[in-house]
């Protein structure tokens, strides 16, 4: 675990979803520089219907993303954002699996310019929680922000922003940041 950082150099992505499976595409991203400034906070148009079960964590329903833009209209100022930056993501695999299914036909372009710390893996060996195989257990960002004494009821939990944001609190926690 690498865990000291520039603080200039950090970008905190999320996203939320349609969904678990190879067919969910990101309906929400925002992106916050290290700092906490809000680079970019928007919901995305999913160009499919967002389940039940998904509306269910995130709150955001289909009536919310019609209109909105689509990923691929968003994707050059994510691109242009994290640049050159250092991107830290709660569940790196997750968020860049559901990115790259949401522009599956630039998903080469999007691999090389992905290099990215997974905050939850680095939490999880920082934490020394260990599961049932041995591997060190990954705790939900709630759960390691409340783990660090971090007050969560003041963020709406399951929204983009809000997880970039409690993201940032727990590296501020257990990470060294200079800057």
């Amino acid at each position: 675990m690498n865990n000291t950082i520039n603080r200039k150099d950090i970008i905190v992505l999320d996203t939320e979803t349609t969904g678990l499976g190879d067919d969910a595409v990101v309906c929400e991203i925002a992106i916050i520089d290290g700092f906490g400034n809000t680079l970019l906070n928007s919901l995305v148009d999913p160009m499919a219907e967002i389940p039940d079960g998904a509306i269910a964590i995130h709150g955001i329903t289909n009536e919310m993303v019609k209109g909105q833009p689509t990923f691929h209209e968003i994707l050059p100022k994510v691109k242009s954002i994290i640049s050159g930056r250092t991107l830290c993501i709660y569940n790196a695999d997750y968020d860049l699996r559901i990115i790259s299914q949401s522009i599956s036909f630039e998903q080469l372009l999007w691999n090389r310019i992905t290099d990215s710390i997974c905050v939850m893996k680095d939490y999880a060996e920082y934490y020394g929680e260990v599961n049932y195989y041995g591997d060190f257990k990954w705790q939900k960002l709630v759960n390691a922000c409340e783990q660090q004494g971090i007050d969560t009821s003041k963020f709406n939990a399951h929204r983009a922003l809000a997880d970039c944001q409690m993201t940032l609190a727990l590296m501020n926690k257990f990470m060294v940041i200079e800057g």
